[in-house]
């Protein structure tokens, strides 16, 4: 995990503090800093048909927020405190000034975000098997292969 390893902050970073259910992003909102979990479970969710589905948990060690801070764009997921959760939050220039102190810190990023890309990958040809096959896929069933459950 990235950030398990390193427990000193970053420069110009807030440590925030979330009880459960509070939301710490939405989904469509505009915001250029991402999030490191020092403590706690997170719940990565998006908007469906007026459904909730659930993305991912992540856990401490873990981070989100990062395709905001990177692209400027909005936020393309709800992230939920489940419990009480402590975060970094890291903005734009403190994120700039760590990658060029400290380029094994970029390097382990660019490979957390690459697994993840490669599960996304995995859970896409679930889900394209599944319709492939004649298939109709349940919200419930869609939710499972969303989590890497199939």
């Amino acid at each position: 995990m990235v950030f398990k390893k390193r427990d000193k902050k970053f420069e110009h970073e807030i440590t925030k503090t979330f009880q459960d259910g509070s939301v710490i992003c939405r989904e469509g909102d505009l915001s250029r800093e991402m999030f490191v979990i020092r403590s706690g479970i997170v719940e990565v969710s998006k908007s469906l048909a007026d459904k909730e589905v659930v993305l991912a948990r992540l856990y401490r060690g873990d981070f989100f927020g990062e395709m905001a801070l990177l692209e400027s764009e909005p936020r393309s997921a709800t992230v939920r405190a489940v419990g009480e959760v402590t975060l970094n939050v890291i903005h734009t220039g403190g994120f700039l000034l760590k990658i060029r102190r400290d380029p094994t810190f970029a390097f382990e990023m660019l490979q957390r975000l690459s697994g993840r890309i490669r599960a996304s990958n995995e859970r896409l040809v679930d889900l394209t098997n599944t319709l492939d096959k004649g298939g109709v896929v349940s919200s419930a069933d869609l939710e499972k292969i969303l989590d890497g459950q199939s």
